[in-house]
């Protein structure tokens, strides 16, 4: 596990990382602009038919860019600049949280030990094209994992440095 009180600094001393760095393995960036959408509703079918888009049935399935994290719940992650319907008088929630998030790629075949150090579920036995929602360390993350030694995270902008610094300090170890 990497120790937050290593990394537990003033946020004025972090700076969120704009550069690619590599590491044992390990290479973390950037997953670049996207939109992101919060998407709540009791009917999948409505809120389908809303958006023009399938949605993943199961919890921890994708459909497309969109990953079914609860029973009533979904995330959808497209292409910078793409809109979405937002069903103004239907009973479902269409809401753009573009701006609340930001995403980071971690891609290698350390990877995974630098998700898991960090991290209480198994993330080995996570199939390729799931997603997830769980905490690194404290921090509430989405994790979804796009090829066997690609992974993407979502993680609200106020916790986005301090993410990054908790990847790069645990790249050093990453085997």
């Amino acid at each position: 596990m990497v120790e937050i009180a290593e990394i537990a600094v003033s946020a004025a001393e972090l700076k969120l990382g704009t550069e690619p760095v590599q590491g044992d393995g390990v290479r973390l960036a950037h997953a670049g602009p996207k939109a992101r959408y919060s998407l709540r509703a009791r009917d999948a079918k409505a809120l389908a038919d809303v958006i023009g888009r399938a949605l993943p049935g199961k919890i921890g399935d994708t459909e497309g860019a969109i990953a079914c994290l609860g029973p009533d719940e979904w995330y959808a992650l497209l292409p910078a600049g793409t809109e979405m319907p937002r069903g103004e008088g239907l009973a479902v929630s269409v809401v753009d949280v573009s701006s609340r998030a930001l995403g980071l790629v971690l891609e290698g075949p350390g990877a995974l030990a630098v998700l898991s150090s960090g991290c209480p579920l198994d993330l080995a036995k996570m199939g390729v094209g799931r997603a997830t929602r769980t905490v690194f360390e404290t921090v509430e993350i989405q994790v979804w994992r796009e090829g066997e030694e690609r992974w993407h995270v979502e993680v609200w902008r106020s916790f986005a440095t301090w993410l990054w610094h908790a990847f790069v300090a645990a790249m050093h170890g990453a085997k």
